[in-house]
């Protein structure tokens, strides 16, 4: 009886690792040129702006449910149609360096349906008092 536990335990591991499998080589594929995007020094205030551009590389539509930014300070505009595979599309993501000093690093998650479900991009600066550059 064990034994047989065993092996109906065995084969339904096997079969949702193939199932897995299968989704994964059908999903949508979310590939960026860049992961981020350094300004180097601006000055408090100073709003600056970056489009990532990306492609969907997988075999299925992409779909981004959602983009999120680390703080209020940063504002993401995403595509909300489905991203045909193949198809390029663009992230425009702006940073308000009102209210911030020093080295700033705004993370923004973009939420998809894609084979990785959560991806990263990132605006890096330095912030300096106005009249300080």
């Amino acid at each position: 009886m064990k034994k047989l536990m065993l092996v109906c335990a065995l084969g339904i591991l096997v079969t949702f690792a193939v199932s897995a499998q299968e989704k994964s080589a059908d999903s949508p594929v979310l590939a960026f040129n860049e992961s981020s995007k350094d300004f180097g020094d601006i000055t408090q205030g100073e709003k600056v702006e970056h489009v990532f551009k990306f492609e969907n590389k997988g075999n299925s539509p992409l779909i981004i449910s959602n983009v999120a930014a680390s703080c209020g300070c940063t504002v993401p505009n995403w595509p909300k149609d489905p991203v045909p595979p193949g198809e390029k599309g663009e992230i425009k993501v702006t940073f308000n360096s009102s209210g911030k000093m020093g080295k700033q690093n705004s993370v923004v998650r973009i939420y998809s349906n894609a084979s990785e479900p959560i991806e990263k991009v990132s605006m890096i600066s330095n912030v300096l008092p106005k009249g300080g550059k």
